[in-house]
């Protein structure tokens, strides 16, 4: 992969990085002002509804914050960009769909099909 290339993605997922715990941050310091007071049990449950769907989002985005990390990793360890199976190149069209990834999209087709055969 081009310099230039690597430079990008290195970018991209710094990026995304700081974004994504700037968000944590926001989350915590939301979750720490004192609970209101509802006398409504309607309001009471469509706030802890609200609550539990953010906190979702934001589990969802700790893996992915995690999974940035590793990526850039692979950077300095120079195997960003080279999938973990067949040991090839990954595409620059699936890296900027999904610049996590660590297989390229034949080995990740073959392993969803297997997942599916197995039903995992």
């Amino acid at each position: 992969m081009k310099k230039k290339d690597l430079d990008y993605f290195k970018a991209l997922l710094t990026d995304q990085l700081e974004e994504l715990l700037s968000q944590a941050d926001d989350t915590v310091s939301g979750m720490t002002v004192p609970k209101e007071n509802f006398p409504d049990p309607t309001d009471r449950a469509s706030l802890e509804a609200d609550r539990n769907f953010m906190l979702r989002i934001r589990d969802r985005e700790a893996k992915l914050i995690k999974k940035i990390k590793k990526a850039l990793n692979r950077f300095e360890n120079g195997t960003f960009g080279i999938c973990e199976n067949c040991g090839e190149e990954i595409s620059i069209k699936r890296l900027k769909a999904r610049p996590v990834t660590t297989q390229c999209i034949d080995c990740k087709t073959e392993e969803e099909a297997l997942e599916k055969a197995l039903g995992l």
